[in-house]
């Protein structure tokens, strides 16, 4: 299993995702002394596996245009507008039939969701003031009348 942290921040779920058996992650973290905490941590659980990116989260995306992941995290600063085009980047750069999943303030429902049509939530639940949802690469072919 490969995962993508694109706004890694403490690398929770990412270093989850090593310790659970994750063969790659790839931490993207824009303040350079966080990314260097994170390179930190890495040494110190040993998680060779783990590779942090110092750097904006959407300026490294950009330049994965043939990288395909299976778990995808997202949990961008509630405070900016950046789940639209973090959610077009995740639906680009997770392969059908991986998972995106997503922290945010609201939940991701009704007509001005932001939410890329080849991406479908599966869940969702609240923690407090959280938002957490579960979303699905479709599937090419798979669901469609023929």
């Amino acid at each position: 299993m490969t995962c993508l942290d694109l706004f890694a921040g403490s690398g929770a779920l990412g270093f989850e995702a090593a310790s659970r058996g994750a063969a790659a992650v790839t931490l993207v973290e824009a303040n350079p002394r966080v990314a260097r905490q994170l390179r930190d941590n890495q040494y110190r659980f040993d998680a060779e596996q783990v590779k942090v990116i110092q750097g904006d989260a959407f300026a490294v995306a950009a330049q994965m245009p043939g990288a395909s992941f299976d778990v995808i995290f997202l949990d961008p600063p509630f405070a900016e507008d950046w789940l639209g085009p973090a959610l077009e980047h995740a639906a680009r750069l997770s392969r059908p039939g991986g998972a995106v999943y997503v922290e945010t303030d609201h939940a991701l429902i009704g007509p001005d969701a932001p939410v890329p049509a080849s991406l479908e939530i599966v869940r969702q639940a609240r923690a407090g003031a959280v938002h957490f949802h579960l979303l699905q690469h479709k599937v090419p072919g798979q669901g469609e009348a023929g």
